[in-house]
């Protein structure tokens, strides 16, 4: 071996090594890899990685401002809500940085306060063992819901129609990147690249784009370009569910993986939904594995789900198992509600989740986190409602419920009779409500983690009163749920911590000590060690996990006044008593009352609403339910005080100079009659298909007689397999006259083309577990009466899902489970009415209809 060639065997060896040893220090500070085979895993163990949890925005935009207002102190917000993630067993926080507010137009980052309050929501997520995929860039204003502020980042100054377009505008975006991923955390004192709890970056929230596909390319690998030249060796994800269009040219990417988004019931219906969504998440299409080959191999991410306008407890455990099953390895929520504004829940009025003011939304969140780190990838688990129960977990819709039952875990959202896999080996206990372990008549959640034997902790969140549909129009002045500190009984049976076991308060100023009685004692809210009796709790044990032995957090109770959240029933039968139901906020130990009263005289009566927690119910006898109307109002009185609702009007009612007017109607339905199901006059909640499309309009047009409104649906240029139509929650109206539902036999449409081609109508019932069943009924150009027999309903293969999950490649269709084979009406929930260009004898393809209304009768 010559002189030259020693040299450079040595070089290369020192080389290597020394490349050896910079790459092991890389690799120190990444938590994660993507394999070969696109699967995310841990560098420590190879072994498979997952991560669930929320988006939140408080450093940010409306958030932002909204604390401020309110004089909350936004790190003191954070502190509390990052508690409360990890309470809720969250280890994942994503959110789009609002670049806008936290650059210039050049690019340059902005040290601002927006930037360092990421950096401590960053330190504090780190604390917790949560962690975070940065995403930089989000194009969007500041505003939502309110106007944009003039901000100085480079998205409002190129807009977004240039900014994957235009060469400054992405050069912009290089130099933002740079200089986000160089800058150092003053709370860490790490970089995002050498912070081992930043685990990937997820280039652009929502890109949009445009042709030539190369262009699209090229700009994806510019920006991971400009991420990696800071010395960035983390994963790098893409939106590619964004635009569907430009798949393959995000998949021709250098990045690690992609990411999805999903909103299975769609966004903003701007009230509560109605009726059973499971049928929504029985499964995570993804339809590029098919169509684009470079998809393969790549790691994938959910960036944004939720069960949007739902309140039910039941939706995030099943979405959790759909991802799994499609093989995400990451989903985040968006997005979590910060406590301090979730009151009256404007951040994002579709969306509602809080520990505290959501409580049992948020067990679910906790159960369907279990879920996916414990469900298998690519596991099918069938088929609703055939998967509501699925390895440990179980979904229901009938009782709103979530369930996790493991010998060591016991979780449940809601009320249930499930008993736990094994009360001796439980170690955490989780819920809302009552179950063979705990009674609790308290609306918050409680949570019992063992800490030693014979020692557990408990913590007891406050009542919660949902006293306005948190998804109608948002605002700062209207609060839709309130918060009362109370004390509630509870019944505890734990077989490790027995009968007579001694309670003491560990949270700040909680001074409560005492013993229970067998297994009974009441409790506020806040946070207990519960010793056996018999036993000590053993000195330096400070945690359960990474929660605190004397930690609680809590909003304080809302202010104290009388709100009544009631709905009367549309009509009821003749001669059968009925419930008026309402929920109350405010009484303590005043009384409420239903003062019924029919229009033009003839009846006065007070009747007692008897309470239960915050629901208060009054029984209208069967004796006063005779033919006409019903009107009344509900009368709460609390000491000296009286609020009369409807109008939420104060004063005595019983005065001589009270002068309301206003009354909750009811009608009596007679022997006989029909029964309305839909009326475009005063049902104004239905989903419509198509959402978005050139040539469709949906609106109101006038009735064939005085008074009567007409909805009226119109599409141009209808495709092959496309269809036209809306659906309507009927579930509530039959179950007001659910006796009588067995002696109506045919359904009657009123609906023409108005002077169109006459077209086939196709009418689907849906019942509550998603079996549909169709008839059809060929429509004229005159708005008249078509008369349909229930019994040619037949089952049917699917039905439509409506809303139109989101984003648009997902299952458009349910297919209709089998055992249903016969329309029960007492089932029914839904209705669908369509048009299908399939089911059209004409090549007509411009069709109108119109819907006067829709009726059972006998």
């Amino acid at each position: 071996m010559n002189v030259n060639a020693a040299t450079l065997v040595l070089f290369l060896f020192f080389f290597f090594r020394i490349s050896e040893g910079i790459s092991q220090k890389k690799t120190s500070t990444n938590l994660v890899y993507v394999d070969k085979k696109g699967v995310l895993r841990y560098h420590s163990s190879n072994a498979e990685a997952s991560f669930f949890g929320v988006n939140y925005t408080t450093p940010f935009a409306h958030a932002y401002r909204a604390h401020l207002k309110l004089g909350i102190d936004p790190e003191q917000a954070i502190r509390n809500d990052v508690y409360h993630f990890a309470r809720l067993g969250l280890d994942a926080f994503r959110v789009h940085i609002w670049d806008t507010e936290i650059s210039d137009s050049a690019g340059n980052l902005l040290n601002n306060e927006h930037l360092r309050l990421y950096d401590y929501l960053l330190a504090e997520l780190k604390k917790r063992g949560i962690k975070t995929i940065i995403t930089p860039i989000a194009f969007w204003g500041n505003g939502y819901p309110e106007p944009d502020d003039p901000t100085p980042g480079f998205s409002r100054y190129f807009g977004r129609g240039k900014l994957t377009t235009n060469d400054t505008a992405i050069r912009a975006q290089g130099n933002f990147m740079q200089q986000l991923f160089r800058h150092v955390n003053p709370y860490t004192k790490l970089s995002y690249e050498n912070d081992k709890d930043i685990i990937a970056v997820e280039l652009n929230n929502e890109p949009s784009h445009s042709d030539p596909k190369k262009n699209v390319t090229d700009y994806i690998n510019r920006l991971a370009q400009a991420v990696k030249s800071t010395g960035w060796t983390k994963p790098v994800f893409y939106n590619i569910a964004q635009g569907p269009y430009f798949s393959d040219a995000v998949a021709a990417s250098v990045v690690d993986g992609f990411s999805f988004q999903w909103y299975p019931t769609a966004l903003v219906g701007n009230q509560t939904l109605k009726g059973n969504s499971l049928m929504h998440v029985d499964t995570y299409r993804i339809p590029f594995r098919d169509t684009v080959t470079a998809f393969s191999n790549r790691a994938l991410m959910v960036y944004e789900f939720d069960a949007a306008d739902i309140m039910g407890s039941y939706m995030y455990p099943a979405m959790a198992k759909a991802f799994r099953s499609a093989g995400f390895q990451w989903a985040t929520q968006f997005a979590y509600d910060p406590m301090a504004i979730a009151n009256v829940n404007t951040e994002y009025q579709t969306h509602y989740l809080n520990l505290a003011y959501t409580p049992s939304k948020a067990i679910s969140m906790l159960i369907a986190s279990e879920a996916f780190h414990q469900l298998p990838r690519l596991k099918n688990f069938g088929t609703y409602p055939a998967d509501s129960s699925f390895d440990i977990f179980r979904v229901s819709y009938d009782n709103s419920l979530s369930e996790m039952n493991s010998p060591e875990k016991f979780y449940y959202s809601n009320t249930t009779s499930t008993n736990p896999a094994n009360n001796k080996q439980l170690k955490n206990i989780a819920g809302v409500g009552n179950s063979p372990v705990v009674q609790y008549d308290g609306t918050g959640a409680y949570f019992i983690d063992k800490v030693s034997e014979g020692v557990w902790r408990l913590e007891v969140m406050p009542d919660v009163i949902y006293i306005r549909d948190p998804f109608e129009r948002a605002s700062p002045k209207k609060e839709v749920t309130a918060i009362n500190w109370t004390t509630h009984e509870m019944e505890l049976k734990l077989d490790n911590l027995g009968e007579g076991f001694s309670i003491k308060g560990m949270n700040d100023g909680n001074t409560f000590t005492g013993l229970a009685k067998k297994n009974n004692f009441n409790i506020s809210p806040g946070t207990y060690l519960l010793v056996k009796a018999g036993s000590e709790a053993k000195g330096g044990i400070d945690k359960v996990g990474s929660i605190g032995l004397s930690e609680f957090v809590a909003p304080p109770a809302s202010k104290k006044e009388i709100i009544v959240r009631h709905q009367p029933l549309t009509e009821v039968s003749s001669g059968r008593s009925f419930r008026i139901q309402a929920i109350i906020s405010g009484i303590d130990s005043g009384r409420v009352i239903v003062q019924l009263s029919k229009p033009g005289g003839g009846l006065f009566r007070n009747i007692p609403m008897i309470k239960k927690g915050y629901n208060y119910t009054a029984e209208v006898p069967a004796e006063i339910v005779t033919d006409g109307q019903l009107q009344y109002r509900i009368i709460a009185q609390e000491g000296g005080n009286f609020v009369s609702y409807p109008g939420a009007i104060t004063g005595n009612p019983g005065l001589w100079d009270n002068f309301q007017t206003e009354f909750y109607k009811t009608n009596i339905a007679a022997q006989g009659s029909s029964l309305e199901l839909y009326n475009p006059s005063t049902d104004r909640t239905v989903q419509i298909l198509p959402n978005f499309r050139r040539g469709f309009q949906a609106a109101y047009s006038s009735g064939s007689s005085t008074g009567a409104i007409n909805y009226k649906l119109s599409i141009t240029g209808i495709q092959q397999n496309e269809v036209m139509g809306l659906q309507y929650f009927i579930g509530d109206k039959l179950m007001e006259r659910e006796a009588e539902l067995s002696g109506f036999n045919n359904l009657i449409l009123r609906a023409g083309t108005n002077g169109n081609t006459a077209l086939v109508v196709k009418i689907t019932f849906i019942n509550r577990y998603g079996a549909a069943y169709a008839a059809t009924a060929s429509i004229d150009d005159k708005i008249k009466d078509f008369e349909i027999p229930l019994d040619s309903f037949k089952p049917s293969d699917s039905s439509l899902l409506m809303p139109r999950p989101y984003p648009g490649f997902q299952p458009l269709y349910f297919k209709s489970p089998s055992g249903f084979p016969v329309l029960k009406p007492d089932e029914i929930e839904k209705i669908q009415i369509t048009i299908e260009a399939g089911l059209q004898s004409s090549e007509n393809k411009n069709y109108n209809l119109e819907i006067e209304s829709v009726k059972l009768s006998k």
